[in-house]
């Protein structure tokens, strides 16, 4: 069964490029040291996978 998207979704380059955004604003957060190495990872992390995520699933719904 299809999924339902209610919102419109990027395309797998721009959320990694907005992931890469976030993980660059976790640095200069008002946090500890901690937990912005932390938030950066995870958002790199992320950014890493959807770059090397196959073509075929930007066009999959």
């Amino acid at each position: 069964m299809a999924s339902l998207r209610l919102f419109p979704t990027r395309s797998a380059p721009a959320r990694a490029a907005a992931h890469r955004a976030m993980a660059k604003a976790a640095l200069f957060a008002n946090s500890s040291a901690t937990v912005r190495l932390k938030r950066y990872n995870h958002h790199m992390d992320k950014a890493r996978r959807l770059e090397a995520a196959p073509r075929s699933e930007e066009g999959a719904a």
